[in-house]
């Protein structure tokens, strides 16, 4: 069973909610998923051992937050060249979060990201069944991409 690790910053726990969505789409794909809070990760020993991995954080002020940045960086000590990925958010009017975690994971970690790009959600959408949907179906896309 391929062990899949899910990071989350959220403030107003929409993205919190997204986490776990996203968990049973990839529970759906038979695979074995943490979900952790950014401040539950105290150094990138906390992130190695996964075989896929989902990061997410709501976009504030056109930006991710600062712990989100700060947790990126450990995650990059991690060494995940070649792991699995996909990155998700939540916003209300804007929505640059989710892209910039996604081609950080690409471009920054080489990582192997989901064809499906980032998974951005309006808050009003995350408490919706569509929105439940999108992230059980993104979440059982990673898992399949990892041959679970």
């Amino acid at each position: 069973m391929k062990k899949v690790l899910i990071v989350y910053s959220s403030r107003t726990g929409k993205t919190e909610a997204m986490a776990n969505y996203l968990a049973e789409g990839l529970r759906f794909a038979a695979c074995d998923v943490t979900v952790k809070r950014i401040a539950d990760i105290e150094n990138e020993l906390d992130v190695i051992g996964y075989d896929g991995y989902l990061f997410g954080c709501p976009t504030y002020h056109k930006d991710m937050t600062g712990g989100m940045k700060q947790f990126l960086f450990k995650a990059e000590l991690a060494n995940l060249t070649g792991k699995i990925g996909g990155a998700f958010g939540s916003h209300t009017h804007s929505g640059e979060s989710a892209p910039m975690i996604y081609d950080t994971m690409r471009h920054v970690f080489k990582m192997d990201m989901t064809d499906l790009g980032p998974l951005n959600l309006t808050e009003a959408m995350v408490g919706k069944e569509e929105g439940l949907k999108a992230c059980q179906d993104y979440g059982k896309a990673v898992g399949e991409k990892l041959g679970s």
